[in-house]
């Protein structure tokens, strides 16, 4: 099942389904009038989502449109609790041999940090930032939107939880990371508000891509039309049920809590690529002693998309350009 949060004026929007083409949509507010709702009373409300998306895939759906990415918002517009892991160690290699970081890590501990979740960025708005020093940075990463988990579930309850699965952009300021990340208290000016693909998705829709709790599909990244990267998300060190096991350690997560996996980043990042630019950097410095490819400009498109075995796009594209705040649409 596919879907998604249109805009309609309101902070939370209206939740629609999307058919498996992401060619038709249907409002849901029969069922449920939010996203945020819907994944609070999942249990009730999802077999009659289930039964819209059946009726609009085929083409029987009363009051069915055209669904336009557009006019999404991010699919959950604002959360209680957004959770960013770091969960492949690949990327975090290539960045301590490049700067020749001393990082303190603790063998089979995963990397997360709490992040902003009272505002998301929907998938084709303009994306505004400060200035150009500010070293804008992307990073492609997948997403898991879940249901209350207790204190304490093992990993296998935690990935029952999982409802939903999506793609987004964890934009960063690296001019301000190694302050922050010196002071020792956590991320602010260095993680500004993160993008979303207007899409979510339950993992029954990524059929065998969706195994050991991780998206086996290519997120494919282009910076101003031209390839960057196609890195899969197969070589996730962590499940995402592992992630939110240790998160759930010693608390209660809530219904709609979000958990993104960390940049993607393969072993082989020289024939797939990257996701992020500070990665790139770190490889042509590790080649070469400088880096040359640039922060992001004003003006820079990116997009990123994954597309599966049929070649359907699985959850539409995070689709943005980056314009000085002055300019934002």
């Amino acid at each position: 099942m596919k879907l998604a949060t249109y805009k309609d004026g309101s902070r939370d929007g209206r939740l629609v389904v999307v058919s498996r083409d992401l060619a038709r949509a249907v409002d849901a507010g029969a069922s449920a009038a939010t996203m945020q709702f819907a994944i609070e009373h999942w249990h009730r409300v999802e077999p009659e989502l289930r039964a819209l998306y059946d009726a609009l895939n085929e083409d029987r759906a009363p009051g069915a449109f055209d669904f336009d990415a557009a006019r999404c918002m991010a699919p959950l517009p604002r959360t209680y609790q957004f959770v960013d892991a770091s969960a492949f160690l690949n990327h975090g290699h290539i960045m301590e041999q490049a700067y020749n970081l001393s990082v303190k890590k603790t063998p089979g501990i995963p990397i997360l940090v709490q992040r902003q979740s009272d505002d998301f960025a929907g998938p084709c708005d303009d994306y505004p930032f400060p200035t150009e020093d500010d070293n804008g940075d992307f990073e492609g990463e997948y997403a898991v939107i879940v249901g209350d988990i207790a204190m304490g579930s093992s990993p296998a309850q935690c990935e029952a939880a999982i409802r939903l699965v999506t793609i987004l952009n964890d934009v960063s300021m690296r001019t301000h990371l190694f302050r922050e990340l010196q002071m020792g208290f956590g991320l602010i000016n260095a993680k500004p508000a993160t993008a979303f693909a207007p899409v979510a998705v339950t993992p029954d829709e990524l059929g065998s891509a969706w195994s050991d709790g991780r998206v086996h599909l290519d997120m494919r990244v282009q910076r101003n039309g031209e390839w960057f990267g196609n890195p899969n998300g197969r070589e996730m060190d962590w499940s995402f049920g592992e992630l939110l096991a240790h998160l759930a350690y010693n608390r209660n997560l809530r219904a709609g809590a979000i958990l993104g996996s960390g940049t993607v980043s393969n072993r082989g990042h020289r024939e797939v690529g990257s996701a992020c630019l500070a990665e790139r950097r770190a490889v042509e410095k590790i080649d070469t002693g400088d880096s040359s490819t640039p922060f992001l400009r004003f003006g820079d498109r990116l997009r990123f998309e994954v597309i599966d075995a049929q070649g359907q796009s699985v959850f539409g594209a995070v689709d943005h350009r980056f314009v000085p705040v002055s300019e934002k649409n």
